[in-house]
């Protein structure tokens, strides 16, 4: 007879089309959860009060052992048991899904919080930090002056002000890059598997996308590729020509985890408030929300699939997100620093603005290069529905 153990070691290894990262998680969950409380169930006597139990069984483990679980993780661990009862009842082997019917905990999507004054000092004071938290522009500000003789300054200003994902911008070309042109393409992004580094596609499909550059990021990539050049004549005729933008001294492509520990020493030799890498994306968004950029071009910036996604997580963090005025020219206020553009001082008794977060998309002009179009911005209200044919009963809403 068939069991739950059984049949997930065999959906495992028949996984072909997913992702690698996905179906490591998978197999993690497989591993630590389901094969050790529902490996022996027999596959078509599992029931919905099994499952309820190894979920409670999974948060008494946790609880005791000091490591409370949280309702996303949970969360996940259902959908994957739920993905493979699904391919079951499609293979005739089941006729409903018990992962379906069992109950979590809610589980709240973080928001990003700002590390304003009177959270730093409760940071210094208790160790406590929020699980999304974001800089201010004056904060990154700080960050990227105090980096900008760094050789992967570039890859932390594309991060900080064009929302890239560490993975691509490890996995950055250079021929994806139209510095005449002011674009980048989003095409692929590097990952690290069992410690081997693959290029693959990126997140999701809206994640391949076309970014504007500014002139305060062209300027960057511009010294980043003169340095990259001299780094290579230096290192002599063993060099590694990837075509990466960012690589290590030798030429070979930089693993997304680099990025990550090498920012954290960056940010706490800066004496800034932590933040993980993946937050200086998120900071990206809140400096564009808060300098007025309508919430759909961020999107399409950020590359997320839903509009809903960008909202919830991000819109938290800006008061009150303010339109850009139409035909108003964008620019970068708040001190935001790009090579040779140096910061200008705050007037007495004023903050500095919020970053603008340059083009959001490049206009035609004498740049070298087809210009790129933008997204098409959608209506702020649906369109009125035509009137149903004569003889035709609309369906109901």
């Amino acid at each position: 007879m068939l069991t739950v153990g059984d049949w997930l070691a065999h959906w495992l290894v028949s996984r072909t089309a997913t992702a690698p990262s996905t179906v490591r998680g998978y197999a993690a969950h497989v591993r630590l959860y389901l094969a050790p409380y529902l490996g022996e169930v027999l596959l078509g006597e599992l029931s919905v009060a099994q499952v309820q139990a190894m979920f409670a069984a999974i948060i008494r483990q946790h609880q005791a052992l000091g490591t409370p679980v949280s309702a996303a993780t949970l969360t996940r661990i259902r959908a994957t048991l739920r993905a493979a009862l699904n391919d079951a009842i499609r293979r005739g082997l089941l006729t409903e899904n018990p992962a379906a019917k069992a109950e979590l905990p809610r589980a709240r999507r973080p928001r990003a919080v700002v590390w304003r004054p009177y959270r730093i000092e409760q940071w210094r004071r208790t160790g406590e930090r929020p699980a999304v938290a974001v800089w201010t522009a004056q904060q990154t500000a700080q960050f990227l002056h105090s980096i900008e003789e760094h050789r992967l300054y570039a890859a932390y200003h594309l991060i900080a002000l064009r929302g890239l994902r560490r993975g691509e911008a490890a996995g950055l070309r250079w021929c994806d890059i139209d510095l005449d042109g002011k674009t980048a393409v989003i095409t692929q992004q590097l990952q690290q598997y069992d410690g081997r580094l693959a290029i693959c596609p990126p997140k999701t499909a809206h994640s391949t996308r076309v970014i504007a550059l500014d002139h305060t990021t062209v300027a960057a990539l511009r010294a980043h590729r003169d340095r990259q050049r001299a780094e290579a004549g230096a290192y002599g005729p063993g060099y590694r020509t990837s075509g990466l933008v960012f690589t290590n001294l030798n030429g070979d492509p930089m693993a997304p985890d680099r990025l990550t520990r090498t920012f954290r020493a960056l940010a706490t030799g800066a004496g800034l408030p932590p933040v993980r890498l993946h937050d200086l994306r998120h900071g990206a968004a809140t400096l564009a929300l808060a300098a007025g950029v309508d919430l759909r071009v961020v999107q399409e910036m950020l590359g997320h699939s839903s509009i809903v996604l960008t909202a919830a997580i991000f819109r938290a963090a800006c008061c009150r997100p303010r339109r850009r005025r139409e035909g108003r020219r964008p620019h970068h206020p708040g001190g935001l620093p790009g090579p040779g553009h140096p910061a200008p001082p705050a007037t007495a008794g004023q903050a500095q603005p919020p970053p603008g977060p340059g083009r959001c998309w490049p206009q035609p002009g004498p740049a070298a290069g087809p210009a790129v179009p933008g997204p098409r911005r959608l209506p702020d209200r649906p369109p009125p529905l035509p009137a149903p044919e004569a003889g035709v009963t609309p369906a109901p809403g």
